[in-house]
């Protein structure tokens, strides 16, 4: 009888085990994804040259600006990949503890910078009392940490969660993608900032903010669901390099129209050519990921880059202002100033630095957390 028991308990600890969710891994070809997106992020701060209004300048953003399409296509991707053990509850607590909690803390950096410089940094609330600033920072973002209304914005889509995946379900949510694209070309996104607001009184400046991150929310919607539809049928993703050529050419025309619209009617949506690229790079990462992998030395170097890249997210914008204050330079380089040759090493050794800067400070930071406890979590306060 004892035996008997054993055995039956035996039974069913295996099947329970049987039974128990497989942790799901991370695609090498998104891994890498990841990793390429924060750098065109950076690049998108970093490399922008050119006198305002100019060809070169419109040609400058057109190219290295809208990295946050990619980053938020990725989003989207791996939520999809993750669902299978979504639960509200525990999800919104990672996202606390992964998101939130990271973005609160490298905040902090900026939200001196906002009280020590409010001019030169930009702080549309100055003269506000600290203790209103600070909620205000942190709810819309862009003030304290331009790049950061991301986080706002993505919290949106986590709030979501539950009802993306439930259209999912019902096989409705990829129905939308058509006029979800639709919105994102019919609503451009309209820059704001320290610049644009002048004037205007706390509580319209703080509106103004919000706006953006709403307009954020909305227009950039149709990539994360497009994301999620890419995670879901990823067998498409072979399709997008079989007609790569399609894309390429789809991507060079509308950046090319977006520059003329730009330049002779003011009309700008740089986030249609990112569709096109993210498909291209998506397609050419899959398709090329067992070399990738094969390649050891290249593969960890991207793979490390992609660990970082949620720190670097945080953290660049700082350096990158530290950069521009010590070099006296401004955000767009003008090349009426220095050249057009010299502006491209310009930018191209401000974008080396911040990435290096980034990556230097957030690994120092994680080893003095670990140092300090060794058990530390340390994704919770630097994203890495």
């Amino acid at each position: 009888m004892a035996f008997c028991g054993l055995k039956y308990r035996g039974i069913i600890m295996s099947a329970q085990t049987d039974i128990q969710p497989k942790k799901t891994k991370i695609l090498n070809y998104i891994n890498v994804f990841r990793g390429l997106a924060i750098l065109l992020i950076v690049a998108g701060h970093t490399m922008q040259f050119g006198d305002a209004g100019s060809l070169t300048q419109k040609i400058s953003v057109e190219v290295f600006a809208g990295g946050t399409a990619l980053f938020i296509f990725i989003s989207g991707f791996l939520f999809q990949h993750l669902s299978g053990k979504y639960e509200f509850k525990n999800y919104m607590k990672k996202k606390w503890t992964n998101v939130i909690l990271p973005y609160f803390v490298t905040a902090i950096p900026g939200i001196l910078l906002c009280f020590m410089f409010p001019q030169s940094y930009g702080n549309a609330f100055d003269g506000l009392n600290p203790l209103l600033q600070i909620p205000m920072f942190l709810s819309v973002g862009r003030v304290h940490n331009t790049p950061a209304w991301f986080i706002p914005m993505i919290f949106l889509f986590f709030l979501a969660s539950y009802h993306l995946l439930l259209f999912e379900k019902k096989n409705i949510l990829y129905k939308l993608l058509v006029p979800l694209f639709v919105v994102t070309l019919l609503l451009p996104r309209q820059d704001v900032d320290y610049s644009t607001v002048q004037g205007l009184s706390y509580s319209a400046k703080y509106l103004a903010y919000l706006k953006y991150v709403l307009v954020g929310f909305v227009h950039f919607f149709s990539m994360y669901v497009f994301g999620m539809y890419c995670s879901k049928y990823k067998e498409k993703i072979d399709t997008f390099y079989k007609f790569r050529w399609i894309y390429w050419i789809l991507m060079i025309g509308t950046a090319i129209l977006n520059v003329h619209l730009s330049m002779n009617f003011g009309i700008s949506n740089g986030t249609v050519s990112k569709v096109f690229l993210t498909i291209l790079v998506l397609a050419y990462l899959k398709h090329y990921d067992e070399w990738l992998i094969s390649h050891t030395k290249l593969n960890k170097v991207l793979d490390f880059i992609a660990k970082y890249s949620f720190g670097i997210f945080f953290v660049h914008w700082y350096f990158f202002y530290m950069y521009n204050q010590i070099f006296h330079l401004p955000t767009v380089i003008p090349t009426a100033e220095f050249g057009l040759g010299t502006c491209i090493l310009m930018v191209i050794l401000r974008f080396t630095a911040v990435t290096l800067m980034s990556v230097g400070a957030l690994y120092i930071v994680k080893k003095l957390i670990l140092k300090i406890n060794p058990e530390a979590f340390t994704r919770s306060y630097v994203g890495v």
